[in-house]
């Protein structure tokens, strides 16, 4: 039997990882789930209003969309359209939603590797984020890549249901991924409770 000297995990302050003890990777899998409830919670306030809006701005809305679907189906008829696909109508459905919620995801990845190097309060950031997202995405990309109209021939109401939409997306992502923090938080500070002095050897009989 020897002892055999076994360095203790290292702490926080002597951690490769930046920021609060858990690197890129971690937080782009913490986005990625943030990024999908928050896909989810954007879907429930679009439907609400879309099921709100008058039969006339609903109308014009399907009126000026490709395909007469939204920006995510789009990007699916196109792609089915190029590869000669004849999917059914619920295949066509599930890949709509699939594209649809990895755009959502997408940048709350991103949102979520540097969000804590951004100023202001959580529920601010998160507000921001929505609001950005909506701009870059809904109001200039989709545009420019065909899978939505110019957005002057939208009605008003579709910018108002976009905008809240994603406003909803955003802070609901900041919510989720600031309870994973204080979770990620509390489970180490009581994993540490009554250990060792960290970093000091200890010695391990074998």
């Amino acid at each position: 039997m020897v002892d055999v000297l076994e360095l203790a995990p290292k702490s926080k302050a002597e951690s490769s990882e930046p920021g609060d003890g858990y690197g890129p990777v971690s937080k782009a899998l913490m986005g990625a789930a943030a990024g999908a409830v928050g896909t989810w919670a954007l879907d429930r306030a679009d439907w609400l209003m879309w099921k709100n809006e008058s039969e006339e701005a609903r109308l014009r809305t399907n009126a000026v969309r490709p395909f007469a679907e939204p920006p995510a189906h789009v990007l699916v008829s196109k792609a089915e359209k190029a590869l000669g696909l004849e999917p059914t109508p619920e295949q066509h459905e599930l890949a709509g939603v699939a594209v649809h919620y990895g755009i959502g995801i997408g940048p709350a990845v991103a949102y979520a590797v540097v969000r804590d190097k951004l100023p202001g309060p959580g529920p601010v950031r998160g507000l921001l984020f929505g609001f950005g997202l909506f701009l870059l995405q809904d109001e200039a990309v989709n545009a420019a890549t065909g899978v939505g109209p110019r957005p002057d021939r939208y009605p008003w109401q579709a910018h108002a249901r976009g905008l809240v939409s994603h406003l909803v997306y955003g802070l609901v992502t900041e919510m989720v991924l600031g309870s994973m923090d204080r979770s990620l938080r509390s489970s180490r500070g009581g994993a540490d409770t009554g250990s060792e002095p960290q970093g000091k050897p200890r010695a391990i009989r074998r």
